[in-house]
């Protein structure tokens, strides 16, 4: 009896808290195609104002004759530099001297760009975004400044750090003509050979209010916060944006074998990487439970049997990229002692081959989904993950309620679909394997 008070009590529990995350929010456009999303939440003095835009690292800059990788990136940085009312370097003063914090990342999807202020600052963070995308100062001195901060990232950030280039190495065997096969940060001749004309054009093209999301999260009077999004940003005019038209990747039908050097490393690693579908399809939504379950934790299948048990690495896992037109799977490992790449691989193949032949138990089953119930409560425990849930869910879903509903998806995905999914992605025959190894310091 008291087992079972238990289990209603948690079910009640987890009804509650699932009725307690719902968001709402209001949703408009302005006459030049910005749209706009507004949640009103008055139980702290802060408010987020963030601006997605519907370009990414898959759009390239230059020209047709001459495509260049990383500009999406570079922007990313660039328009931080100034604007007409915003003196150089002076965007990071003016918000920290207000209270408030700043940031902006960018995928191979979009790029996000967003303030958190005190809410006696919403018209400030507006004006601000409002000056990005309305006349940002774009010249030779801040294209040469933000190209030095981009190569020194890239320095710090990749080429010194160990195993951090193993997802470009991927990326660029799984992918061949569709545009995931670079780097989000592009590569530095690319971005060395550009034009101050062709920085400018890239802007023109792809940051427009029609091309845009305007989230705005917090303490706010919704009345008010619509009168201040409409005089700070509606005289910024909408523009035509490039049509895409990425060329489709043919399937992998046999194993891809390639290596990768890295002067970083002292222990190999094996890498076994797979095509996905999009983000939007529910499979994605599988994939991520397969994941959890593979990989999340010290108690998950792939690190209890090959690292704690059979000791034969010394971490292992899987990392799952999600894009929009196709994500990657990953499945890697580092051996321990004696083992060999092969070995270890083949190991990992083992439980692959477990969850295609059976249905995980049961027991596991609860646990993945009592997981995915904490992820969505914690996604949504904050007005900065709020915002950023409600602009994604726009710009990149089509589906801005999903804050609401996407654990429902999760909710209703069954043992069966897990092992369904197993088998049709993650095959020897649709995969890279890469060997991602030490180079060998060729110094004297």
């Amino acid at each position: 009896m008291k087992n079972y008070l238990l289990i209603l009590a948690s079910l009640m529990l987890v009804g509650l808290s699932a009725k307690a995350q719902q968001v709402e929010f209001e949703e408009f456009d302005l006459d030049n195609g910005l749209h706009v999303i507004l949640h009103q939440d008055n139980t702290a003095p802060v408010v987020t104002v963030g601006v997605m835009y519907n370009v990414g690292g898959k759009d390239l800059g230059g020209t047709a004759v001459a495509p260049r990788t990383g500009f999406a990136h570079f922007f990313e940085h660039l328009l931080f530099e100034g604007t007409k009312n915003i003196d150089r370097g002076e965007w990071f003063k003016i918000v920290s001297s207000n209270g408030g914090s700043n940031n902006a990342n960018t995928s191979l999807d979009r790029t996000y760009y967003y303030e958190v202020f005190p809410s006696n600052n919403l018209e400030l963070g507006l004006w601000m975004e409002s000056e990005r995308m309305l006349h940002p100062v774009i010249d030779q001195v801040g294209v040469d400044t933000q190209n030095e901060v981009v190569k020194e990232e890239k320095r710090s950030s990749y080429d010194n750090q160990p195993y951090r280039q193993f997802l470009f190495a991927i990326s660029e065997n799984l992918f061949k003509v569709h545009p995931y096969k670079n780097k989000n940060i592009g590569e530095m001749a690319d971005l060395d050979a550009s034009t101050l004309e062709e920085f400018k054009q890239y802007f023109k093209d792809w940051y427009g209010p029609n091309n845009a999301a305007l989230v705005v999260a917090g303490d706010i009077d919704k009345k008010e916060a619509k009168k201040l999004v409409e005089k700070y940003f509606k005289d910024v005019e909408s523009r035509p944006t490039p049509s895409r038209n990425f060329s489709k990747e043919e399937p992998i039908e046999e194993t891809i074998k390639a290596t990768f050097y890295d002067p970083n490393i002292q222990i190999p690693a094996i890498m076994a990487g797979y095509r996905t579908p999009g983000f939007k399809e529910r499979d994605s939504y599988i994939l991520n439970m397969v994941s959890a379950y593979l990989s999340d934790g010290k108690t998950s299948k792939l690190f209890k049997e090959l690292v704690d048990d059979k000791k034969l690495a010394l971490q292992t896992g899987t990392l799952y990229v999600e894009q929009m037109d196709g994500g990657m799977y990953i499945l890697y490992g580092l051996p321990l002692g004696e083992t060999t790449l092969e070995t270890l691989l083949a190991e990992i193949d083992e439980e692959i081959v477990k969850m295609q032949n059976d249905l995980i138990s049961e027991n596991d089953f609860q646990k993945l989904q009592n997981k995915f119930e904490n992820r969505y409560v914690n996604s949504n425990s904050s007005i900065q993950g709020i915002a950023g849930s409600l602009v994604t869910n726009y710009m990149l879903y089509d589906d801005i309620n999903l804050i609401n509903t996407e654990i429902e998806i999760y909710r209703s995905i069954t043992r069966q679909e897990i092992q369904d999914v197993v088998k049709k992605y993650l095959n020897p025959n649709q995969r890279v394997e890469l060997e991602y190894l030490p180079k060998e310091n060729t110094d004297n």
